[in-house]
């Protein structure tokens, strides 16, 4: 199996669930996913958002407030396969979030409501796998209120119906006031089929530090999964020296996927922070080689 970094776009179309887990945890900590909003106008109108992304050296695409059952994306041409479509532009591998919202969870703020198209259920796993996504992430945007055990039954739902990767964690408290890197959490995630633990990135979060994130990358890998680092806290529109800080220290914590936010301009990362996040974490050599990679190789 070959390290993510060094395939083409025709082998990643190729691999099944396994090994793209093995590809990524390959490459040692130098993979990047980018988060995009596809329900707004993208930042260059006529191109889609994760294309943009891609050409700032994104190796993966996660995309934000995606409904399955009205599965449009912004800036592609009239098309009845979306996904796919956007995946034979992007040629990298392209998830959703979905998001297991806890109805009975107390929130700290107003639960702001989203289309039954973006919940995570059987019905949106069905769909999503049938659209032809590679991964989902299975969280919470602002004020959802999707808790830990609420991800925690979702994942065993994707297990049975979904059949591609399973991404769980929160980014932020999403409404509800828990911990968010949780070691007995992290544990029954991963004992119930998660195959990537997210949690937020140092940095981004009020009193995570990095010793604890350090020790639950320790725990994730000691199970067999992969961890991911997520800024979603629009700290994607900083200036790029915060990216670089925050890329160094969780990459040196042994965070496997540094996930960079959508909030920046129109649903999207500054694009000069998707690059700074790359040449931080591998060099100008594997950032300008992911850049200039055809899709049609």
């Amino acid at each position: 199996m070959k390290r993510l970094l060094n395939c083409t776009s025709s082998e990643m179309a190729s691999m099944t669930k396994d090994e793209l887990k093995q590809s990524i945890m390959a490459c040692e900590g130098r993979v990047i996913m980018t988060e995009t909003v596809v329900a707004v106008q993208p930042l260059l109108g006529d191109l889609t958002n994760a294309e943009l992304a891609v050409s700032f050296g994104s190796d993966m695409i996660l995309l934000n407030v995606f409904d399955c059952n009205n599965p449009k994306i912004n800036g592609l041409p009239e098309t009845d396969e979306p996904v796919k479509l956007l995946k034979k532009l992007v040629g990298r591998p392209v998830g959703c979030n979905l998001e297991p919202i806890d109805e009975e969870a107390e929130l700290m703020e107003s639960r702001h409501e989203i289309s039954y198209g973006r919940h995570a259920t059987k019905e949106t796993f069905i769909k999503a796998k049938e659209l032809g996504f590679d991964f989902i992430c299975l969280t919470g945007n602002p004020g959802t209120g999707v808790s830990n055990a609420s991800i925690e039954n979702a994942i065993k739902l994707a297990k049975e119906y979904f059949g591609g990767m399973i991404i769980a964690g929160k980014m932020h408290s999403s409404g509800i006031d828990e911990p968010l890197v949780d070691f007995p959490s992290i544990e029954k995630f991963i004992d119930a089929g998660a195959d990537i633990i997210l949690m937020p990135a140092v940095y981004t979060v009020p009193g995570l530090s990095e010793e604890t994130v350090t020790q639950a990358c320790q725990l994730i890998k000691s199970k067999g999964a992969l961890s991911l680092s997520s800024i979603g806290t629009s700290q994607e529109g900083s200036d790029e020296d915060t990216i670089r800080m925050i890329a160094l220290t969780n990459k040196r914590c042994g965070i496997d996927i540094q996930h960079i936010g959508d909030a920046g301009w129109c649903g999207i990362a500054l694009p000069e922070n998707i690059m700074a996040l790359s040449v931080a974490i591998r060099g100008k050599r594997w950032t300008y080689h992911t850049i200039a990679s055809s899709v049609n190789r």
